[in-house]
């Protein structure tokens, strides 16, 4: 896992730019701490960050070049299939100097060009320049695990890894009206969205050929698309065997992600997910390392117990770290310095505490991540199959909606938040399917975040959320799985999953969104995945064997960041005298000073309901704003 960074410059001008390579590359070096290198020249300048870990000798090192010194590579990721293409290329005669994957990708696209990357079993942000015909190629693994951002104007090409590499190169900073209200409606943003203007992020499963003497940016290409099928047009498929495919598949998928010459372990949540993980991993690793948390001070959260389970029959070799309230404060300012983006996800922080605790004695931890957007294991997959599979339900809940809005339903008490849930649920049965879905990732509504920016949505806003909701459709519900496969996936989990753990320098592999694996997932009929009485089914059927039985006879608990508590106390200076204080509020004139008082009244009032999360993303912003714009 490494970071990079490049700087184009189209014109004489812009060769001033290509100096700036050093300190945005210096801007990654958590991502890349073992080593760091540069290539430049007088049209191109390249920067690697390098956290070692395939090949970890000197030899491997970025920028790379082939043996004729006409290709240059940067490659942030892995590439697991490499053994295989190896012996392919050496047998057409290729001779290697490294044991590394990077020079096998690079030899590749040499052989194949653009194609390689149909061979490319990863997860990956590159770049490779070619000295002869002066052309870069940048392409981006086909979920959208590793992230890649870039801007261009009229003489110049800047990217990376991440956006404060961008800053490093002179990037212009103006806010993209548009995404604030995605942002402020999702808590993040959607994966093809920046906060700023121009700065584009690659598409998950897509490339760029830029030549520089055309000094063009050409559209995006795009490689890999999910496959998908309409219920009518899928195979038949036999669920025992489904099963033992599922089985398969991600036994083979895990045993790609253990190549490593630096030590590996998993985390282990307690949940379904990463305990089945786990499972696949300690059949090939002995003793193999784990990692959970605990919260001291919210028992009715705290999973640990379920993850110790998994290990004792496992025999992992377990580590579980029990935290306090003030322990997750300790760490909120690193997890939000480490942002170059407004990122509101509050489960950021443990995975950022969890990440710094396996990094103390791994360097590689496999994850769970994908399996709730694959197989259907998020609460609105539940509600979608019940409005789906019960139209009385459905007429009912629309009927008593009205009812709903007197209730004062949150997050903070079990009752509350049963009734929060009911209120979601009927106001979602209201709406056709693709406003239902857009409110279901949301945490505000448009009217609410209407009310609170002063710039309006312009088209971008609707082009956008239209592209995510208009392959929806109310008798497959698998159009929702693929719907978070290209939205919350790559726009919030994986996100989440990469900043944290790159500012804690630990690769992190996913083995449920192996390309394999997705692929077959969506060749599988919706019945396989979610019925009325189970979701995500076949992983769980798959896999009942080998795991604890106490993992399927409980339900998910999830755990909330202590937001509300923290805004009454510790971090209440943030919000009354800092961040969201008046002045500040009316110097920047991005936001209606009116709704940010009335939302600050309700935060502080009896009935706070869920404003805490709504708060939560708005001093995110302002912490970003503070930093890159005051």
């Amino acid at each position: 896992m490494c970071g990079i960074a490049g700087i184009v410059a189209f014109s004489n001008e812009a060769r001033a730019y290509l100096n700036k390579i050093d300190a945005a590359t210096d801007c990654l070096a958590k991502r890349g701490p073992d080593d760091k290198g540069i290539y430049i020249n007088d049209e191109i300048a390249l920067g690697h960050r390098r956290l070692s870990i395939i090949d970890t000798s000197h030899a491997a090192s970025q920028p790379m070049t082939d043996a004729s010194g006409r290709y240059q590579i940067v490659f942030n990721g892995e590439f697991f299939n490499y053994q295989i293409h190896k012996k392919e290329l050496e047998r057409k005669g290729v001779l290697f100097s490294t044991h590394s994957d990077t020079e096998v990708l690079l030899n590749l696209y040499i052989q194949e060009g653009a194609s390689c990357l149909e061979k490319v079993n990863g997860f990956f942000s590159l770049a490779i320049y070619d000295d002869l015909e002066k052309n870069l190629f940048i392409a981006r693994d086909r979920i959208g695990v590793k992230p890649l951002v870039y801007y261009y104007d009229n003489d110049k090409l800047f990217f990376a890894s991440e956006m404060k590499a961008l800053f490093a190169m002179g990037l212009p900073k103006e806010l993209n009206q548009d995404a604030m209200h995605l942002y402020f409606q999702l808590n993040y943003l959607p994966p093809d969205v920046s906060i700023l203007k121009n700065v584009k992020k690659l598409s998950p499963g897509a490339y760029l050929l830029i030549s520089l003497k055309e000094r063009i940016i050409p559209k995006e290409i795009t490689y890999y698309k999910i496959p998908f099928s309409k219920p009518g047009d899928l195979q038949k498929i036999d669920y025992d065997d489904a099963c033992k495919q599922v089985s398969k598949l991600l036994d083979e998928s895990v045993q790609r992600r253990l190549v490593s010459d630096v030590p590996l372990g998993a985390f282990l949540s307690g949940g379904l997910d990463s305990s089945v993980i786990v499972a696949l991993a300690a059949r090939h690793v002995k003793g193999l390392s784990t990692f959970s948390i605990g919260f001291k001070d919210a028992p009715q959260f705290d999973e640990t117990q379920y993850a110790e389970l998994v290990a004792s029959k496992l025999k992992t070799n377990h580590h579980s770290f029990k935290l306090t309230a003030d322990d997750l404060l300790q760490h909120l300012f690193n997890m939000l310095d480490y942002l170059d983006e407004p990122f509101a996800d509050s489960s950021a922080l443990n995975v950022y505490i969890l990440c710094k605790e396996a990094r103390s004695r791994v360097t590689v931890a496999l994850s769970g991540d994908g399996a709730d957007e694959l197989f259907g294991g998020y609460q609105k997959h539940r509600a979608e199959w019940l409005l789906q599979h019960h139209r009385t339900v459905t007429y009912l809940l629309k009927s008593v909606a009205p009812l709903f809005m007197h209730f004062k339903g949150s997050r903070d008490g079990k009752i509350s938040n049963k009734l929060r849930q009911l209120q979601r649920f009927s106001n979602g049965a209201a709406l056709n399917v693709g406003d239902r879905y857009w409110q279901w990732c949301s945490v505000a509504v448009k009217t609410e975040t209407d009310a609170l920016i002063l710039s309006p949505t312009g088209s971008s806003y609707q082009s956008i959320r239209r592209k995510y909701i208009q392959e929806l459709d109310t008798d497959d519900i698998n159009t929702v799985f693929k719907a978070d496969m290209q939205l919350v996936l790559p726009g919030d989990m994986l996100v989440k999953v990469d900043l944290m753990s790159m500012a804690n320098s630990l690769e992190v592999r996913n083995p449920f969104i192996d390309k394999e694996v997705v692929d077959y997932a969506f060749q599988l009929s919706s019945n396989h995945k979610i019925d009325k009485a189970a979701q995500k089914k076949v992983v769980r059927d798959a896999f009942r064997s080998v795991l604890p039985s106490e993992i399927y006879n409980r339900s998910k608990k999830g755990f909330e960041v202590p937001l509300l508590s923290w805004f009454n106390n510790e971090l209440k200076s943030l919000i009354t005298e800092e961040l969201l204080n008046d002045d500040f509020i009316k110097m920047q004139g991005l936001f209606n000073l009116q709704e940010v008082q009335r939302m600050k009244a309700k935060l502080f009032s009896s009935h706070p309901g869920e404003m805490a999360g709504r708060i939560w993303a708005l001093l995110v912003f302002q912490h970003w704003y503070k930093k890159y714009f005051v």
